[in-house]
């Protein structure tokens, strides 16, 4: 029996097809909202607007703030202020993955209902009850806000997600691809096997895996020509919300492990990694986990998947491998600083997540 699993499943209500943003103030209605504060960003938000009629609805009084671009400490406070100003009794968050996770954060420090609506397919940050922290800089915090509030609503439509950038789509599927990689460890081990809703969390990462690695590139072609398939559609909910499921079922057991753990590593003491997107990075900490593992039949049966998908495997072929060594160094103290990566079932040491470093570069050497 485990005295430490904490299910928090997925937000109180969910849709997404074409038309579900007409739902919207019924839920608002349902949560007797009539003080409305929009969180948005700029380009989705222009996207966003012509979808969602209900912004001229008298019965409600909305407010709008305008986001900074980052989910930081500042940007919850300016976000909390203004919900304040207003006297906002329900928040509602319209962008991408960092702008959900903002609001969902300062909902939380206010006690306030909120909602999202994505606009982007690039990670599961609209489902969860977490925030991923970052400077106003662009630079990693190293730190993640959990909390115990979910979504009052998470609706949006294909139509808001077929023309965005189709980059941040082929990341989104490098992070989801992570949750089996980075839980299926942890979750095989036997003390571990019976446990109902890490079986659950175990299932739903394997559906995700067999999806993406199926139906990827047919997805990308329908995205790249607008066309809303069945492929595009059903990877771009495992990506934003039956990935989030993995997580909220499985909790620290099955939501992340060293391959995140490196994307916050790489986003802390690698500035140059700014460049690259969220997903990306994880596809590399992929490979790292494996490489901790190792699991090297594992890397080479991925390969062919990350060459087509153009995604990264190295450091070195990112072209920001640090020759500092003490950067290194800094990346692997935060690595080991990290409670998840100790439950994958190796020996966990500073030498040897140094060693898995700079042997993937190696192992990695002529396979760019």
């Amino acid at each position: 029996m485990l005295n430490d699993l904490k299910v928090k499943v997925g937000p109180q209500f969910y849709e997404y097809h074409t038309g579900a943003l007409s739902i919207v103030p019924q839920l608002l209605e349902e949560y007797k909202a009539k003080h409305v504060l929009i969180v948005h960003g700029t380009v989705s938000w222009e996207k966003a607007k012509p979808r969602l009629p209900f912004l001229d609805d008298e019965g409600y009084s909305f407010s709008y703030h305008q986001y900074t671009g980052e989910c930081s400490y500042y940007g919850t406070d300016l976000v909390m202020e203004a919900a304040r100003k207003v006297g906002a009794d329900f928040i509602i968050g319209i962008g991408g993955g960092k702008l959900t996770d903002l609001v969902g954060y300062a909902a939380h420090r206010l006690n306030t209902n909120f909602g999202v609506i994505p606009t982007l397919a690039s990670n599961c940050a609209p489902w969860t009850p977490l925030s991923v922290m970052y400077k106003e800089n662009g630079e990693s915090e190293g730190k993640t806000e959990h909390f115990l509030r979910q979504a009052a609503f998470f609706i949006t439509e294909p139509e808001l997600i077929i023309d965005s950038p189709v980059d941040y789509f082929i990341a989104g599927l490098a992070d989801t691809l992570a949750k089996w990689y980075e839980s299926d460890a942890i979750l095989q081990q036997e003390h571990l096997k019976d446990e109902q809703f890490l079986q659950m969390a175990g299932f739903t990462s394997v559906l995700c895996k067999e999806a993406i690695m199926r139906d990827s590139e047919k997805a990308i072609r329908d995205m790249r020509e607008l066309k809303l398939s069945d492929e595009f559609v059903h990877l771009s909910e495992i990506v934003f919300a039956v990935a989030g499921m993995v997580g909220g079922l499985g909790d620290k057991y099955a939501r992340n492990a060293a391959a995140h753990a490196m994307h916050d590593g790489m986003s802390k003491y690698i500035p140059e990694s700014h460049h690259f997107l969220h997903g990306e990075k994880v596809a590399y900490g992929i490979f790292y986990q494996l490489a901790i593992e190792e699991k090297w039949p594992l890397i080479d049966q991925l390969l062919p998947f990350y060459q087509a998908l153009n995604l990264p495997i190295s450091l070195h072929q990112m072209d920001i491998f640090p020759e500092d060594e003490t950067v290194i160094d800094e990346i692997v103290a935060f690595i080991y600083s990290k409670k998840k990566v100790h439950l994958i079932p190796v020996p966990i040491t500073e030498a040897g997540l140094k060693q898995a470093i700079y042997q993937l570069e190696e192992y990695m050497e002529d396979k760019g």
